[in-house]
């Protein structure tokens, strides 16, 4: 399976690990060749479309010349019987391929899940990450195959998507309440905040680098489930206080929402999205911190190609384990960029608070209103 790599804008200082370990990894990593793939599943069912990355030559087959862990292909099936309560559904997923000692091998994935006539059980199941996955992949696809004339009607549709879907458990799972309160399903209760993300996304821009939106489309088709949430809601923490947070062995706990309201001028914020690291540096930041993070005392001093060096401080140690572990969670070498308030780079970085209002989309709030709205309009 074909995968881009995208190195902009290049810099020979700060950018030679990636490199290197993006080509260690692509010869390392488990993948196979010459791969032939085909799911079957259940009477009742059957397989409505393959979305990713692969040649097609025949209805039921997917051709894959290679193949790798990192690699997703999504499968969306349609049903054309009904089905009994409480009865299973199977699937299986089929891949014949060479592995790189040579040996033709099959691998085989069964799976089997009960099925139901309550669409309460479905909202109460339902998996977020899979879903904005989905969603994600299917829409690209959509506007690949002229399903989707250009992005904006790409951009509506998802939209529209997330108010079916919150109608749908509003109409037909919530309990009776006031009409003026936004029903959200507990499972899904973050999509709104995920579906404006992907609207304010890099791909779907309107003010975007052809570059970068081509290869943010290529990069989506065979992105994995659990990195797609994160390149179009990126993870962001504070980090001049690293000493200061309780040490419970995870990130999550710490993350702070994308609003420009949130940060300071004299904190230094992480922000990563399975792809690049940017590093915020306020204009008011204590000399003392710049010193243990970045052998600095003046914001001035800083380079935004940075080659992040591990001092003898608690601070400079935490930091350094943070990136080790986000890098070990994405499994991928994360590019390290300095962005600073006032010059590009720092516009750079706040064009990822995507709950703030921007001169072309909704504030976060202003959006959650918008859905309510249409909503009501439904339910009337």
């Amino acid at each position: 399976m074909l995968q881009v790599y995208y190195y902009y804008p290049f810099s020979a200082v700060s950018d030679p690990g990636k490199l290197y370990n993006d080509l260690r990894w692509n010869l390392s990593r488990p993948q196979g060749f010459e791969a032939v793939m085909r799911v079957r599943c259940s009477q009742g069912l059957q397989v409505q479309e393959y979305a990713g990355s692969f040649c097609k030559r025949i209805p039921t087959d997917i051709d894959l010349p290679a193949i790798d862990c990192d690699k997703t292909i999504m499968v969306t099936f349609k049903y054309d019987d009904k089905f009994q309560e409480n009865s299973e559904c199977a699937f299986q997923c089929a891949l014949l391929y060479t592995t790189v000692y040579g040996q033709r091998r099959i691998k085989v994935i069964n799976l089997s899940l009960p099925c139901t006539s309550m669409l309460s059980n479905l909202f109460r199941t339902a998996d977020l990450d899979t879903q904005f996955a989905c969603i994600l992949k299917q829409g690209l696809f959509h506007l690949k195959t002229g399903k989707y004339l250009n992005f904006l009607q790409f951009r509506e549709q998802i939209i529209n998507l997330c108010i079916n879907i919150l109608h749908a458990y509003r109409k037909f799972c919530a309990t009776v309440s006031s009409s003026g309160q936004l029903i959200l399903p507990e499972a899904l209760k973050l999509l709104p905040l995920y579906t404006l993300a992907l609207v304010k996304s890099i791909g779907l821009r309107n003010d975007g680098r052809l570059d970068d939106r081509c290869y943010w489309v290529s990069h989506v088709m065979s992105l994995s489930i659990s990195l797609a949430i994160p390149l179009v809601y990126p993870r962001m923490i504070s980090i001049h206080d690293l000493t200061e947070k309780e040490n419970d062995g995870s990130l999550s706990s710490s993350t702070i929402p994308l609003s420009s309201e949130h940060i300071n001028d004299d904190g230094i914020y992480l922000l990563e999205n399975g792809e690049d690291c940017l590093i915020y540096v306020g204009n008011m930041v204590n000399p003392d911190t710049l010193q243990k993070l970045f052998g600095v005392t003046s914001v001035d001093g800083l380079s935004t190609q940075l080659v992040l060096q591990q001092f003898d401080n608690d601070l400079s140690e935490k930091l350094s384990d943070v990136i080790n572990e986000i890098r070990q969670q994405r499994c991928s070498y994360l590019r390290l960029r300095l962005c600073r308030k006032g010059d590009p780079t720092g516009t750079h970085f706040l064009s990822y608070m995507v709950e703030d209002k921007t001169p072309g989309g909704l504030s976060y709030v202003e959006f959650l209103v918008h859905v309510h709205r249409q909503i009501q309009t439904k339910m009337a």
